[in-house]
């Protein structure tokens, strides 16, 4: 879903950046487990630690100057549109959990899908408030 048409402000840029980021990595987390039989199948993540590290700097700079500042990092790279790209990367220890033990490889690959589900509900909760907040009240 592109949703960065619907950016007015910093707060709701960095959301929308959040959903956009949890979609794209709930199709990489889907990928994951559909794919596990494949020949050559390599497990990928994107860099969560990373994104949130951006994303905190992202506010840090908005509360300390109002603006949105928002930088690159190895893995993610911001467009002047708004738009962004995430580097998909292996995950090492997935792929040496599923040569282990493909049950817990399904287990942490399930327990990511759930708490990436999770975040990009709060995150649309988030912005579908701070929607209705900015709307005039009409009698």
């Amino acid at each position: 879903m592109d949703l960065s048409s619907t950016t007015t402000d910093n707060v709701t840029e960095i959301l929308v950046k959040i959903i956009e980021f949890t979609e794209r990595r709930h199709g990489l987390l889907t990928s994951n487990i559909l794919d596990i039989n494949e020949p050559d199948f390599v497990p990928k993540d994107m860099d969560v630690t990373g994104f949130a590290d951006l994303m905190g700097d992202a506010v840090s700079e908005h509360v300390r100057s109002q603006r949105l500042l928002l930088r690159d990092s190895n893995n993610i790279k911001f467009g002047a549109s708004g738009n962004f790209k995430c580097k998909a990367i292996v995950d090492n220890h997935a792929r040496n959990l599923l040569n282990k033990n493909a049950e817990a490889y399904m287990q942490i690959q399930l327990k990511k899908l759930s708490e990436n589900t999770l975040n990009n509900e709060v995150a649309n909760r988030l912005l579908e408030h701070k929607q209705s907040a900015n709307q005039p009240f009409n009698n």
